[in-house]
């Protein structure tokens, strides 16, 4: 089905001689690290009102535990996704460097863009970035000053040509409908919960914009003590 071409090919890439090998749950994002010592994060997403796909994600191989990315449980879902950008996001992925920025080469100027999840000030992005588009439509699922609900987007998106979308989206699983409704403009990805695989720009996609995990152990104590940035305990890419 097309809904679910984005899982689909993520996890058509998992390994099965990987396993995961730790899971940890801190105020904003989940973390995972794999047997081979690999570490990725992802958004933590609440909600289980449904029950899990697996009992537990540790020790399972990737390849089983990558399918509870289209898990409606999304705390596990959450961890899914950590644990399939632990694999894909690592230092030889993609373009890897400090100051590689989400908008680099990006022709904002006249545009109409609409932006799903208020990411300025995030993702290398400032509001002097969005000065000279001709319009600016932020949508977001939470209450934020300026943004839209995120219910927006089907309204809003269509007429955009340049599209940003938090990689959060595929988690809670709006991320196909988010890109349907995106197909008439250059789609950029981006955020720490975006994996670096770049088969995903068959569906369209004309930027994967994420972070690679290079402090796990000091990305791992700071998530669990407070809300706090990981972009601090990582390198960006784009793929």
């Amino acid at each position: 089905m097309a809904s679910t071409a984005y899982y689909g090919i993520l996890q058509a890439g998992l390994p099965e001689d990987l396993y995961v090998a730790e899971l940890v749950h801190g105020v904003s994002w989940t973390a995972a690290v794999l047997s081979d010592g690999r570490c990725g994060v992802a958004m933590h997403t609440t909600g289980e009102t449904v029950p899990r796909m697996f009992g537990s994600l540790i020790g399972l191989p990737l390849n089983q535990a990558g399918q509870a990315m289209l898990s409606w449980n999304m705390e596990e879902a959450s961890e899914a996704f950590a644990a399939v950008n632990a694999f894909y996001n690592h230092p030889g992925c993609g373009y890897v460097e400090p100051e590689t920025r989400t908008l680099a080469g990006i022709e904002v100027r006249g545009r109409t863009v609409g932006m799903v999840g208020m990411m300025i000030g995030h993702s290398n992005m400032t509001q002097e970035d969005f000065l000279s588009a001709k319009k600016l439509y932020v949508m977001d699922r939470e209450e934020k000053a300026g943004a839209l609900p995120d219910s927006a987007s089907e309204f809003y998106l269509p007429l955009c040509d340049l599209v940003i979308i938090t990689g959060s989206a595929a988690i809670n699983k709006t991320m196909p409908r988010l890109l349907e409704l995106s197909r008439n403009a250059e789609v950029i990805l981006t955020g720490p919960t975006v994996s670096c695989c770049p088969a995903l720009r068959e569906l369209g996609i004309h930027r994967l914009s994420g972070r690679v995990i290079t402090e796990c152990d000091a990305m791992l104590k700071a998530i669990v003590e407070k809300r706090t940035s990981v972009n601090r305990f990582a390198l960006p890419f784009q793929c």
